[in-house]
């Protein structure tokens, strides 16, 4: 299934809201933190668990995010950091 439709005007998937504001939370996170859980995104976006699942897997697709059975979903390394991306602290 496409992730965008080609009518402007039809519906916006509910796992695109979730893959939205997950890429968000990375951009203001550091390689390693962790991110959201399955069950967090669930409650916060008022979704069901397989859409929340489809947003990160998305991400970890893209190799933004990398998932760590039992115990969750990190950041893979920098996003949308600008000059400050090689800073430390």
């Amino acid at each position: 299934m496409p992730e965008r439709s080609e009518n402007p005007h039809a519906p916006r998937a509910p796992y695109m809201d979730v893959l939205d504001a997950l890429t968000e939370e990375i951009k203001g996170k550091r390689p390693g933190d962790p991110i959201s859980s399955e069950a967090e995104l669930c409650e916060r976006h008022g979704v069901a668990r397989e859409t929340a699942r489809r947003a990160v897997r998305i991400l970890r697709e893209r190799g933004l995010i990398e998932t760590r059975w039992g115990k969750g979903s990190f950041v893979a390394g920098p996003i949308g950091r600008g000059e400050n991306e090689h800073k430390g602290d």
